[in-house]
């Protein structure tokens, strides 16, 4: 008895210092007074767990503000050099490994890119990537390898978690891969995996457009399509960890092929890859290849050669892809694909919204911001047509807040989560 005893109080004081940690990352800097009322403890508990992470290096003092007659309240806030933390985001066109302190601040960057289709696609060559950018970004920011909390790693496809991580990526013909163990061993420091679009769903919701809803979607358009949801302020993950995979849904009985082996997904009329396709049957084939129509014609050719000269000159796809968005404002063609793929956007993003009858839906991903950036209002009225009238009028759809290329950023709140979650660094 006395020893379930000490293990209730263990446990309760690990719980109060999580519950303390956390807001004063989120809510600091603040005084221990204000510390009691945010977190309904007293000022006892308070006052011993203050003091356990102070010792620890973890929090320190950050000024002082007057008080109502009395001596100046000392304010307290997560120390950002007590600990760092390492994103890397595995993505279609590149790994990217970034390196940050405690508060997120970006301290170091390694990236490779990768060759749509290319053998260095492959999971050993990938995890090769990772970690020779891990080494990279510790030695460039001098950080000591044993202040780092964790790598968090944003992987495309779903994430079985279990007594290793298993990632099982359809689109890219991989299935079941081991990623957890063949990083270990290359590592020693704590690895943390998930769904890329989870990863940076969950970034955007403590620090970007999600900021205050306990309901929202996180829509990220790409070279893939994906989306995290969140219900009750907590990712959705479903039975096996595969809920979020929006870009598999179908908007097309018996419609275009996708990545995945189906017809009709979302992915293959509003993906960057689907979008790049289908101007290129319909201008000429410059970049749809077979697809291609030898008809082009008017107009059509201009936008069509800007595409082709970003390909021709080795750009990559997204460069690509800003080609025929900034070519829609004079150009017929890539206008009529524009507004095409806000339709079938805005059909996607209603059936979220009838499914899952969020507070926001944010639409993110690079080229979902490049695309909701000219075409947002064409998008909120394609939704309207075909969402529930009532859902859709509570529903706000707007833009991401923290970038193209942030999956990286999402990956390091993984460890993060974990980092504030037991209230200790390692």
């Amino acid at each position: 008895m006395g020893q379930m005893n000490r293990r209730t109080v263990r446990d309760l004081r690990r719980g109060n210092r999580s519950t303390l940690l956390r807001q004063l990352y989120f809510q600091g800097p603040v005084s221990r007074q204000e510390l009691g009322t945010l977190t309904g403890l007293s000022s006892g508990s308070v006052s011993n767990v203050v003091g356990e992470l102070l010792a620890d290096g973890l929090v320190e003092e950050a000024g002082s503000v007057e008080s109502d007659g009395g001596r100046p309240r000392t304010l307290l806030r997560v120390a950002p050099g007590s600990g760092h933390l390492i994103g890397v985001d595995v993505g279609e066109t590149h790994v990217r490994v970034e390196l940050f302190d405690l508060t997120l601040t970006e301290l170091a960057r390694w990236e490779h890119p990768l060759t749509p289709g290319g053998l260095e696609r492959e999971p050993e060559p990938v995890v090769g990537h990772i970690l020779t950018g891990l080494d990279a970004v510790v030695a460039k920011s001098g950080a000591e390898p044993g202040k780092v909390i964790g790598v968090g790693v944003g992987v495309p496809g779903v994430v079985e978690q279990g007594d290793e991580a298993l990632v099982h990526g359809p689109t890219a013909g991989r299935d079941a891969v081991p990623l957890e163990r063949l990083l270990r061993t290359g590592t020693e420091l704590p690895l943390f995996i998930d769904n890329g679009a989870t990863a940076q769903g969950q970034a955007e919701m403590w620090f970007g457009a999600g900021r205050g809803a306990d309901n929202a979607v996180i829509a990220l358009i790409g070279s893939g399509v994906g989306a995290a949801i969140v219900t009750a302020g907590m990712p959705y993950r479903g039975a096996t960890s595969s809920a979020g995979e929006w870009g598999h849904t179908v908007v097309q009985v018996g419609g275009r092929a996708c990545r995945c082996g189906a017809v009709g997904c979302l992915e293959a009329y509003v993906g960057a890859q689907a979008v790049l396709d289908r101007y290129g049957r319909r201008a000429g084939g410059v970049y749809g290849g077979a697809e291609g129509d030898a008809a082009a014609a008017g107009a059509g050719v201009g936008a069509a050669a800007g595409v082709g000269a970003c390909l021709g000159a080795g750009e990559d796809q997204q460069a690509a892809f800003a080609a025929i968005v900034g070519a829609a404002g004079t150009e017929a063609r890539a206008r009529e694909v524009l507004e095409e793929t806000a339709a079938y956007l805005g059909a996607g993003i209603a059936d979220l919204i009838n499914l899952f009858n969020p507070e926001r839906i944010i639409l993110g991903g690079w080229a979902g911001l490049l695309l909701g950036g000219r075409m947002l209002p064409r998008i909120r009225a394609a939704t309207a047509a075909y969402a529930l009238h009532r859902p859709y009028a509570q529903t706000e759809i707007g833009l991401a807040e923290l970038g193209p290329d942030a999956v990286a950023l999402g990956a390091a709140t993984l460890p993060l989560a974990h980092f504030l979650a037991t209230g200790r660094a390692r």
